[in-house]
């Protein structure tokens, strides 16, 4: 399903359920690995690629293959996600947590249905985002969503306002501005539709906190699954049936192949799967940042996949951006917690291999000035009539005429 699977779960705790407003504590619980089985760093790498290979994937198929029914490719989502829950919850034991739930028909109508209703705009204004937006500029209007989610549970009253709060997200909203500023390829209705998604995203996650607050209500995201999938997939096919499926054609479908939109809705069905495992074998902290370094690969893949350009002062907004949402996630003294531990590591490392620390520190400085260069000539900071590459450019074509004159 689209990259909303992964953003709305990245944001849950080691409870499987979705994260506490405002911010996560910092004496949140550090995860343990465990004595047997495969270690942590495995699960979040197999989710960090799903949820990546999921955004990338819905991307080619909407906007490289030219599938643009992004409202339908939601809805065979859903469909097949609604489809594997019901075959798990029958063959298998990996849903029989949904037999906790006190789930009644009363109780599907007044909570699931706008629930699922929220998720489904989320999902259609999600896709149709990448109509007209590069993959990049997405996630960084993404790091948006605790501000957004923030705000909303002050109005739908779930918490009370703390201006302290506001003021520890003002930097998540100054980097994002920047970035915004600098986006190369800003298309004011992909924005609108991204802003449409993020908040109905932050009003969904509002009101499923609000369905959760209560124990009987705990469930897992392969049981919230479960119980979405089925109602979203039939709102969003409703929807692409008058809107979408009347104007498009089966050689449309036959150009993608049906083998791809298959392999596209199971790899986003395993990321909830791979979301599952995650959750149970780490903690909301390492989920937050390995969210982080997911997005920040994220960005990086889309310019070398879609070759969407980045300049250095969009880079510089989502350098800020990830900053001020890493700081409101851990809390100050987390973070000051976690730098003295890492100089801690970083002083042994220094004693017991003191040869590989400064080969460690060579490269470091090597990448960082060949990033600074890089930035520099992509901005346009040098101008043009001192830029190396056009002038030694424009001087051999000139003595190339000169030569042919001759």
């Amino acid at each position: 399903m689209k990259d909303r699977d992964s953003v709305e779960l990245e944001r849950l705790g080691p409870t499987g359920t979705e994260e506490e407003l405002p911010t996560v504590k910092p004496e949140a619980v550090k995860s343990e690995p465990p004595k047997n089985g495969l270690h942590p760093a495995v699960y979040i790498a197999t989710w960090i690629t799903l949820s990546s290979s999921t955004i990338l994937f819905n991307k080619w198929i909407l906007s490289t293959a030219k599938f643009h029914y992004p409202i339908l490719l939601t809805a065979w989502h859903l469909t097949f996600a609604t489809l594997m829950t019901q075959l798990l919850a029958r063959f298998t034991r990996t849903l029989d947590s949904r037999k906790k739930v006190p789930m009644t028909g009363r109780v599907y109508l007044r909570n699931i249905v706008p629930i699922g209703l929220m998720f489904s705009l989320s999902l259609i204004c999600g896709n149709l985002t990448y109509l007209y937006l590069s993959v990049s500029f997405i996630q960084m209007l993404k790091a948006t969503m605790p501000v957004v989610t923030l705000l909303v549970s002050w109005v739908m009253g779930v918490s009370p306002p703390n201006l302290k709060q506001l003021g520890n997200v003002s930097f998540i909203v100054l980097g994002v501005v920047i970035a915004s500023y600098g986006e190369i390829q800003f298309v004011l209705i992909g924005f609108l539709f991204q802003c449409g998604g993020i908040l109905f995203e932050a009003i969904r996650l509002v009101m499923v906190q609000q369905l959760l607050s209560g124990a009987e209500f705990k469930m897992d995201p392969l049981v919230s699954l479960y119980y979405f999938a089925p109602i979203c997939a039939i709102m969003n096919g409703a929807i692409a049936l008058v809107v979408e499926v009347p104007k498009m054609t089966f050689v449309e479908v036959q150009n993608v192949g049906f083998s791809v939109l298959l392999l596209n809705a199971m790899i986003a069905f395993l990321l909830n799967v791979s979301v599952v495992f995650l959750i149970g074998k780490t903690s909301s902290l390492v989920m937050t940042l390995s969210g982080v370094l997911k997005d920040i690969l994220l960005v990086c893949a889309s310019m070398l996949i879609f070759h969407d350009p980045v300049a250095p002062l969009q880079a510089f907004g989502y350098t800020v951006a990830l900053c001020g949402l890493v700081y409101y996630k851990l809390g100050a003294s987390t973070i000051r917690e976690y730098f003295s531990e890492g100089g801690r590591r970083w002083q042994d490392f220094g004693i017991r291999r003191p040869a590989m620390r400064r080969v460690v520190v060579i490269v470091g400085v090597v990448l960082i000035l060949f990033g600074l260069l890089g930035g520099i000539s992509v901005g346009g900071v040098v101008p043009e009539e001192y830029n190396p590459v056009k002038v030694g450019g424009k001087k051999w074509s000139e003595a190339v005429g000169k030569t042919g004159g001759h």
